[in-house]
């Protein structure tokens, strides 16, 4: 085992970790050796490589201002910018962008690696703000086909913006799903999605492309029974309370697509899409002909003709011949998504929002996948990523993602990172980061293993980080990491000295250290961070405060003390609502309305630099929008933004609705009432 840890610790595979102080579990023996073998390493045969003769390490990073490499005395190191630009190491600082560094060395040996240079920090978010969190598809218009699309989007980025004087608006990862396999519904999750490079079509809101303008009577016809049938479906949502069909919308939105294509485009957009081709490359020419292959042999591309599993093959090569058509219909429905974006962006930015679109990017993708097709020299494919046990789950989680390979990314210079992260900043003022933590490390669990027989395999954070700021830079975004959860020592400080935003959720915000852990007073929180009430993953303000949350935990089969948990619940919420009492946001006999917004003026009052209010909270949702957990027991990401009876609520109702108005004013007045300054910005 001596010599199996060395290996592992050269490749960066713990074999132990500590789930909390004072303990130390070993790793699995099979676990370690499996871990290493999806990294290309031979447990048995390999010997521990030997890096004290390496010149350059495989990818340089650099951050402005910082030393130079390590490298032997005399060396010469010589910089090519990326546009060409040819500099000796310290003749000027170097600009942030995707370099190469030569390294000479005095006997006479040379080295080229990737040099990643990024700013040395990123600035803060514009000036204290407020904004919405928002799952695009529950927040459905009178005009949007069942669920909530892009032009939604942008009509509640405008209303928002222009009469909430919101700064910003976060939402769900639209990233293209898999569709399901054999008549199965599709997996709703946007944490796990096929591809994280292209968002998914069925954001599209139909009549918004121009060519739906040119179309000839007959199509028009065959087109206006779609949108009958449609509105079948939103009211099913919207009148019947039925949950949100995703495989129903897209089936019309598909053969409305179909309809539209015949129509020809313009010139102008005609060099739009074929520059938008060119710009996106291989990526998209993979994703799109993932797309084509798995219309015909289904959506795992593991379970495909042997040849056509490789995405470079020769099969492969003749496929897309074959599919040339199909394949350039997919590629056309990836433009036609990238321009709605856009224009949701410039909706946003019209509309006086400093920061604009938030998008989300998940943690990684579903092993069916475009990606996990395309990517598979550098994703590990037969590993998934998740947690180890902890107080929370006892027997730990396995997300069913196949993560980064370390190894590839280093010798790519992390090129398939970099491109990801450029592409999701195309039209956002933000970027949030799901399970930040996993620039540092992740939890790999191998086929068939449960999460116990997991291990951490280690990235290098220096690199990682360094692809998000200084895409980031070039954007003009901000970077939000989600650090919630088990967090390394050290992993906060270092993120927010490099700008990067944390997530604080107000529930999770105490002196855990001190006895009866109190709440962290308003101005002894961060400052660096984008506070909230509550998320996705999390019970809706209101169904917190009436305990409501763990009723229904207890009705799923959740807790093994219900009674306890009750008592729990019930405990921390007066502990919470007699802190807001006692700052004076909480009168005597407040209702539901009033304890929402006592909640949210709290955040006002702390030091975070965004504050962001989870749009169903506005108007007292007592629903979750996912359940951890649960699978067909209740209905995750399919629900629409509702009132407290469960009545759903529409776009133009939440824009007419003088209680949403009045807890954004309230938020917003209460940040300029009180202007706090944090005693750490970390």
């Amino acid at each position: 085992m001596e010599r199996l840890a060395r290996l592992a610790a050269a490749h960066g595979v713990a074999t132990s970790y500590s789930p909390g102080p004072g303990r130390t579990v070993e790793v699995p023996r099979d676990t370690v050796a499996a871990v290493l073998a999806a990294l290309g390493v031979d447990p048995e045969r390999s010997e521990v490589p030997d890096t004290t003769g390496r010149l350059l390490p495989p990818t340089v990073v650099h951050r402005a201002g910082g030393p130079p490499p390590p490298v032997p005395p005399g060396t010469e190191l010589r910089v090519t910018t990326e546009d060409g630009a040819e500099l000796a190491w310290g003749q000027a600082p170097l600009p942030p962008g995707w370099h190469t560094l030569t390294a000479n060395a005095p006997e006479g040996r040379t080295a080229t690696a990737p040099l990643i240079v990024a700013p040395d920090r990123l600035p803060d978010p514009p000036g204290r703000t407020v904004g919405l969190l928002v799952q695009l598809y529950s927040v459905l218009s009178t005009r949007s086909w069942g669920m909530g699309d892009l032009v939604d989007l942008a009509d509640l980025a405008s209303w928002a913006g222009h009469t909430l004087g919101a700064g910003f608006v976060q939402i769900n990862p639209l990233h293209a799903a898999v569709p399901g396999a054999g008549g199965a519904p599709t997996d709703p999750s946007p944490y796990r999605p096929g591809t994280r490079r292209f968002a998914d079509p069925i954001h599209l809101r139909i009549e918004h492309i121009p060519e739906y303008a040119y179309l000839d009577p007959g199509a028009r016809a065959d087109l206006d029974a779609l949108r009958e049938r449609a509105a079948s479906l939103r009211t099913a949502v919207i009148d019947a309370g039925e949950p949100i069909d995703r495989d129903a919308v897209w089936a019309l939105k598909l053969r409305a697509l179909e309809i539209l294509r015949r129509v020809p485009l313009s010139p102008g957009r005609h060099a739009s899409y074929c520059a938008f081709l060119a710009q996106q490359g291989q990526a998209l020419e993979d994703h799109a002909t993932w797309c084509a292959l798995a219309e015909t042999y289904g959506p795992d591309w593991r379970a495909w003709p042997a040849g056509l599993r490789d995405p470079r093959s020769a099969a492969t090569a003749r496929a897309r011949a074959e599919h040339l058509e199909r394949i350039d219909f997919h590629s056309w429905l990836a433009w036609l998504t990238d321009g709605q974006l856009s224009r949701a962006q410039r909706a946003a930015e019209a509309a006086g929002m400093p920061i604009g679109l938030v998008h989300d990017l998940a943690l990684g993708v579903h092993p069916h996948g475009s990606d996990a097709w395309a990517q598979q020299d550098v994703l590990a494919i037969g590993m998934s990523t998740g947690a180890p046990p902890d107080a929370f789950n006892e027997n730990g989680q396995d997300w069913g993602l196949p993560p980064w390979r370390p190894d590839a990314l280093e010798r790519l210079g992390y090129a398939p990172y970099r491109e990801l992260v450029a592409g999701l900043l195309r039209h956002a003022g933000a970027l949030r980061v799901d399970h930040v933590m996993g620039q540092f490390r992740l939890w790999w669990i191998p086929e068939g293993a449960s999460p116990v027989e997991g291990t951490y395999v280690s990235y290098n954070a220096d690199a990682m980080l360094a692809v998000l700021a200084l895409q980031a830079h070039r954007a003009g975004a901000v970077l939000v990491g989600e650090d919630l959860g088990t967090v390394e020592p050290g992993v906060r400080e270092d993120l927010a000295e490099r700008g990067v935003v944390g997530t604080s959720v107000l529930w999770f915000e105490r002196h855990w250290e001190r006895e009866g852990r109190p709440p962290l007073e308003p101005a002894q929180w961060r400052s660096s961070c984008l506070a909230t009430v509550t998320t996705h993953d999390l019970p809706s303000t209101a169904a917190r405060l009436t305990a409501d949350h763990v009723e229904l935990r207890r009705r799923l089969g959740l807790l093994a003390d219900a009674p306890g948990a009750l008592r729990e619940a019930l405990s921390e919420t007066a502990e919470w609502l007699a802190a807001f009492a006692r700052l004076g946001l909480l009168p005597p006999g407040a209702g539901e309305e009033e304890r929402i917004a006592a909640a949210y003026r709290y955040l006002a009052r702390t030091p975070a630099r965004m504050v962001g209010i989870w749009l169903p909270d506005t108007v007292g949702d007592l629903r979750p929008q996912n359940v951890p957990g649960t699978w067909d027991e209740y209905p995750n990401w399919r629900l629409p933004v509702a009132d407290g009876t469960g009545r759903p609520v529409t776009l133009e109702e939440l824009a007419a609705s003088e209680r949403v108005a009045s807890l954004v004013r309230a938020v917003v007045s209460e940040m300029s009432a009180f202007v706090t300054v944090a005693p750490w910005s970390t």
